[in-house]
């Protein structure tokens, strides 16, 4: 008789009653306490189920090896041989145990060591930097000094007729006046092209290329100029911090320029060799051409100007191309000369609105400013004086972008909630677009005819003059915000930057 467990003789052996099967007590008890089921059928088993055998005991018979001394022998062998190779092993594994030790002590002693010398190079660090800081605060406040000292002795003659700084000089004002002059005099007799798109051309405006120019993980473009000596280069300010220059008759990217430690939100051709651009890292940066090693340009940043002191919302050129103006959210604006790329005039937040800016544009006649704010509101500007002559109220929201028509009269303003057509010479809006109804109005554009205006917002939508600015085309290949809008010659082309990282080109069909 055999435990079912075991398999050997019990010594206190006890029967299930439910399935008769033998067991030693010891086991089956100590099994129902934890399962409370039999070991061999599974079912359910209680210790009442268990009754008690009485057996005669008898004395167990020994193995066959051990009932000879020859077997007794064999046996003492093998018991021998089996703690030998145990304690081999037992050795082998404490030597090991030891040289793991010995490598985590030294591995820790070489780990505190670095640690050490780490933390004496840094204090050593800490004490230079904090040395250096003191010596340049030094020389910078002698420096200042020494500025200010010459500049209170220098003669307002030395200046050759110009006001004292804080003004735009005198010749710069007389030359604006003379560019404003020939424009208003040129405008008035000039006829419109005939090879001027119709509204007819432009209903059958289609995507004739896109092309991904900025990185994808931050490509939205913000803004896009085209080069006004040639009209198949334009520039893209993109979120990812680059600009990149494109020629869209040839398909293919020219340059790319790095620099930027944030993202780029506005981006300015003053000549074919000189771009201005600003972003978010509150600087501006004037980008040069040279000659490049295969014979093409190779564009370095010439200077990085730092005269505001929050993000740089946006750069317009004067008509002329010899001055720029950029925009700030530290709600100033700053006039330059790009002769000499010096800041002649900055109007400050308590000479304006004081209000964070968010566009502004340079009117075609180049006396005019036009700036927006986040909280809505449109100043015009008489750039001679720096003085704000006048305000456009009407926008619910934001003013997130400003384009003034060729013909000088009028002014597109684009907001959250929709567009607004201004006349400057009643200073009064005269039509009201709400083009989306998904989305807010971020780009707005007028052609250089000033007849057709350009939308951007989730989608592009375009309106002519002729047709009491009335839609005429939708373009819906623009998968997300158009940001970013430029017309090319005669209105048969229309570039849009998109959040989207791609540059699209829509033109009419030849």
């Amino acid at each position: 008789m055999f435990c079912s467990v075991s398999g050997t003789v019990p010594e206190q052996g006890v029967v299930s009653v439910k399935s008769g099967h033998l067991f030693e007590k010891s086991l089956i008890e100590k099994y129902v306490r934890e399962t409370g089921k039999c070991p061999v059928t599974g079912e359910a088993l209680s210790l009442e189920d268990l009754l008690p055998l009485k057996v005669n005991k008898t004395v167990k018979p020994r193995t066959a090896p051990a009932t000879s001394i020859p077997g007794l022998l064999s046996l003492f062998h093998d018991e021998w041989d089996a703690n030998m190779l145990e304690l081999h092993n037992t050795r082998t594994q404490l030597h090991q145990t030891r040289q793991e030790l010995s490598h985590a002590l030294y591995q820790h002693d070489a780990a505190t060591r670095v640690i050490a010398r780490l933390l004496k190079e840094r204090d050593e660090a800490r004490t230079a930097l904090t040395e250096m800081k003191q010596q340049y605060a030094a020389e910078l406040a002698a420096a200042q000094a020494a500025i200010a000292k010459a500049a209170a002795e220098a003669k307002p003659e030395a200046e050759g007729g110009r006001k004292p700084k804080g003004g735009i000089p005198d010749d710069i004002i007389a030359d604006m006046a003379e560019v404003n002059a020939t424009l208003s005099k040129g405008r008035k007799k000039r006829p419109l092209p005939d090879s001027l798109a119709t509204a007819e051309d432009l209903v059958s405006l289609t995507l004739s290329g896109s092309h991904p120019l900025h990185k994808t993980t931050a490509g939205g473009i913000a803004a896009l100029d085209v080069n006004p000596q040639q009209q198949g280069i334009v520039a893209t300010a993109g979120l990812d911090g680059t600009l990149q220059l494109f020629d869209y008759l040839q398909a293919r990217l020219l340059s790319s320029l790095e620099g930027h430690t944030k993202r780029c939100t506005g981006v300015a051709f003053m000549n074919s060799e000189l771009i201005v651009s600003t972003s978010a890292d509150k600087t501006a940066r004037v980008w040069r051409s040279g000659s490049g090693g295969d014979g093409g340009p190779a564009w370095q940043c010439s200077s990085v100007l730092r005269d505001h002191s929050a993000e740089v919302v946006g750069v317009t050129s004067h008509p002329s191309r010899r001055y720029f103006v950029t925009g700030s959210a530290d709600a100033s604006w700053a006039f330059y000369d790009v002769e000499t790329v010096t800041c002649l005039r900055q109007v400050g937040a308590d000479e304006g609105p004081g209000e964070p800016y968010t566009c502004l544009q340079f009117h075609p006649d180049g006396l005019i400013l036009g700036t927006g704010t986040e909280t809505k509101a449109i100043r015009i500007w008489e750039v001679r004086q720096q003085k704000a002559v006048a305000a456009c109220e009407g926008h619910a929201g934001a003013i997130r972008c400003l384009a003034f028509s060729e013909n000088g009269y009028h002014l597109a303003s684009a907001s959250d909630d929709c567009i607004k057509l201004w006349d400057l010479r009643k200073l009064a809006n005269f039509k009201t677009i709400e083009p989306f109804s998904d989305g807010p109005c971020a780009s707005v554009a007028f052609d250089h005819s000033g007849q057709f205006l350009a939308v951007g917002g989730p989608v592009v939508k375009i309106y002519g003059q002729k047709q009491q600015w009335s839609e005429l085309k939708t373009l819906a290949d623009v998968p997300k915000r158009a940001a970013a809008l430029r017309w090319g010659p005669d209105a048969r082309a229309l570039m849009v930057g998109a959040a989207d990282h791609n540059l699209r080109l829509f033109s009419v069909p030849s």
